[in-house]
């Protein structure tokens, strides 16, 4: 997949579909498919344009948007569906005074050389809000661009795909939801950095985990069988606690994520540590005493383990 961050010296003509794409869940999965096959049909490069930064962010900076992907995750996924190139957008004071038909022939149609464009009837881009789809299609005609309707993913699963759906789900510890949205376990990355050591003490030694992005969706908080992936490539059973830390610390103390990987020992501090987030296994609560932490830990593990050896490990999982 090529991206193009410059778009002053573009070649090829393109059919493209816009969005923010957060997650690349089954819903965008099946318009990007959608998208390949247009794009094929009409002799054209499939592309999808995407933003830097959300664009919720310039718009109303206070609401809280926590993401599914960083951008590097959103890219992989991107270029995991096949598409040949993603036209990387930053969504600046600028672009937001665009209106709808400056966007479509001066950007889309000048400097991104698209000639058909996917959008669903209720998409809206352009400082104007009340113009809509008949509209863009006027727009499109006007400068030699198609504008046509996106199809949309009916499975009758009763699942609805949007990042929306997704980003609730897991705010509610709800990961399986999450992932069947998704087509994949959410995942989530970061460097193994000092702790306590009291899991070590215990028995249960864990990996403490420090996620540099500040935007990216923590699951809610408790007990998860995950898949860890080290830096070696290797994929591990592991169960990963997202809490305070109540036994020991208290209920005010701050969140840490402590995944322990099981029957696995061995310094990983300083590296970086991927988990693949499968199934919550209970919330997290305080136990009477740190013996009875070491019994539910137990209890834990065969859990996670139990969870674990149902679980097909996919090709992409294993580098």
């Amino acid at each position: 997949m090529k991206i193009f961050r410059d778009f002053d010296h573009i070649s090829g003509n393109f059919a493209t579909c816009i969005g923010f794409f957060d997650g690349v869940h089954k819903g965008h999965q099946f318009l990007l498919g959608h998208l390949r096959r247009e794009a094929g049909q009409h002799g054209l490069r499939a592309g999808v344009i995407t933003f830097v930064n959300h664009p919720r962010r310039l718009i109303d900076p206070a609401f809280p948007l926590p993401l599914i992907d960083t951008l590097d995750e959103r890219l992989a996924k991107l270029e995991a569906t096949g598409i040949d190139a993603c036209f990387l957008l930053d969504f600046t004071e600028e672009v937001r005074q665009l209106s709808a038909a400056q966007f479509i022939r001066s950007m889309l149609h000048d400097r991104m050389h698209v000639r058909r464009l996917l959008i669903g009837y209720d998409h809206r881009f352009g400082h104007n809000r009340e113009e809509g789809f008949d509209d863009y299609i006027r727009y499109g005609a006007d400068c030699g661009m198609e504008v046509v309707l996106e199809p949309e993913r009916q499975d009758g699963d009763g699942l609805h795909y949007s990042s929306s759906e997704v980003r609730r789900a897991l705010a509610q510890g709800d990961v399986a939801k999450a992932a069947a949205i998704l087509g994949c376990p959410y995942r989530m990355g970061g460097q193994v950095i000092a702790g306590h050591q009291l899991g070590r003490k215990l028995g249960f030694p864990t990996a403490n985990l420090w996620i540099r992005e500040k935007d990216k969706i923590i699951p809610e908080r408790g007990v998860y069988a995950v898949l860890a992936t080290l830096e070696d490539g290797s994929v591990h059973p592991a169960m990963l606690n997202i809490g305070c830390r109540p036994t020991v610390d208290g209920p005010d103390h701050k969140q840490t994520l402590e995944a322990h990987i099981i029957h696995w020992d061995g310094n990983l501090y300083g590296q970086q540590l991927r988990l693949d987030v499968v199934h919550r296994l209970r919330e997290e609560r305080r136990m009477e005493s740190l013996d009875a932490l070491k019994d539910q830990l137990r209890r834990d593990v065969d859990a996670t383990q139990k969870v674990l050896s149902s679980c097909q490990i996919p090709p992409e999982m294993r580098q």
